[in-house]
């Protein structure tokens, strides 16, 4: 896919650029390239002030039609939004699950009474969502969910009971989506439902995990009679799995370039250590930093790829090696990091810089681990991209 911008669209760059130079200053300043994964525990109270913000502006949900809350804006000032926002040094967005995952699952799966419920709070930044997908046992095996849901004849609500675990943010938001077994006996990705439930309500209870780098933005949440509405099912109980896997095909979305751009980011301040200390001078580093560099151009052009394709829930071919491909990339570049930075990577020093980078190592081990392991890619991109046979797998009791 080759982008050609016209005036316009420049004019419209000029005007994302500018609005981030004048906003994202005085109180926000602290946040320049913070947040995001590895670093989702930086300033909490700022960043969701940040989304107030941003949607005083006009700037949450950019890609949403009109009716919903969003600009509309065709797929190339998506783009550009994306690029001059990680440009500029925009914060990880606390409200990426909602606005990117549930918001569209909701506006082309959701019932009128969800839609006009959840979608303004997304939109206007006062509400925030986390993702209740993997389990102790459903994990990369999303399909082994143990969480239940039964219908309560009485009240006429979802009682949920189980856990999820790995939840990013959970003790930051107000709701979460939720994939529960709804039907006795069901086995696999049958007699599943999809739950929007609120947090704030006895019987959950939040646990942070501490991670290798001392942050917890990961999180246990466990369900212990937990209720929600009736009417918070998205689609029909017992068929919740196209539900999830309607939400998974936008995560590879254009938020991507955003993502992109943050490892632009990480690639200079390697490149910068590189020059500082003089590790630019080994041969053999300057020929990982080439191939790093090369990777990143791959990258943007597989999701120029992926873009061109329909802008709608199901997952395309091309999207189906992003995963693998940038998961792999950034754990290189963490190892490529501490080689570079040679016996510094090995102290705690008061350098926002190498503490970037050390943090950058120890959080990219777990890239090709969650959201699906290599393996589980790997199959992936064998059985449903290339139509090769599928894996034998041992019947589940």
């Amino acid at each position: 896919m080759q982008l050609d911008f016209s005036a316009e669209d420049e004019a419209f760059r000029n005007e994302v650029a500018r609005w981030m130079a004048e906003h994202l200053r005085g109180d926000f300043e602290c946040l320049r390239h913070r947040g995001g994964p590895g670093d989702e525990d930086a300033y909490p109270a700022e960043r969701k002030a940040w989304e107030k913000e941003l949607a005083a502006g006009g700037w949450t949900c950019v890609g949403w039609p009109r009716e919903y809350g969003g600009r509309g804006l065709s797929l190339a000032r998506q783009i550009i939004f994306h690029e001059e926002y990680a440009r500029a040094g925009g914060p990880g967005r606390m409200g990426h699950i909602g606005e990117g995952l549930i918001g569209p699952t909701l506006i082309a799966l959701g019932n009128a009474e969800q839609k006009s419920r959840f979608l303004p709070g997304i939109a206007k930044g006062t509400e925030f969502w986390c993702q209740g997908y993997s389990e102790p046992n459903a994990g990369s095996d999303l399909a082994n969910v143990q969480t239940k849901a039964c219908l309560a004849p009485d009240s006429g609500e979802w009682i949920i009971n189980g856990q999820k675990v790995w939840t990013s943010l959970a003790h930051e938001s107000e709701w979460i989506f939720v994939l529960a077994r709804c039907e006795p006996n069901s086995i696999g990705n049958r007699g599943l439902v999809f739950l929007l439930v609120p947090l704030d309500q006895p019987g959950i209870e939040i646990r942070p995990i501490r991670q290798l780098t001392g942050t917890a933005e990961f999180n246990e949440v466990f369900f212990d009679g937990a209720r929600t509405a009736a009417s918070n099912v998205v689609g029909q109980p017992g068929e919740g799995w196209s539900v999830a896997m309607a939400l998974l095909g936008f995560e590879r979305g254009v938020s991507t370039l955003g993502q992109q751009m943050h490892f632009y980011r990480e690639f200079d301040l390697v490149c910068q250590v590189a020059k500082d200390n003089g590790a630019d001078r080994d041969p053999l580093l300057r020929a990982r930093l080439a191939q790093a560099w090369m990777g990143l151009k791959v990258m943007r052009y597989n999701a120029m790829r992926m873009l061109s394709g329909p802008q709608d829930c199901a997952l395309q071919r091309p999207a189906m090696i992003y995963k693998y491909y940038w998961s792999n990339w950034h754990r290189d570049l963490g190892k490529l990091a501490m080689d570079i930075l040679r016996v510094d990577g090995d102290i705690v020093m008061e350098d926002p810089v190498r503490t970037r980078l050390q943090q950058l190592f120890l959080f990219s081990r777990a890239d090709t681990i969650y959201a699906g392991t290599n393996e589980i890619q790997l199959n992936i991109i064998a059985e449903r991209a290339l139509g090769m046979p599928r894996e034998s797998r041992p019947a589940r009791t």
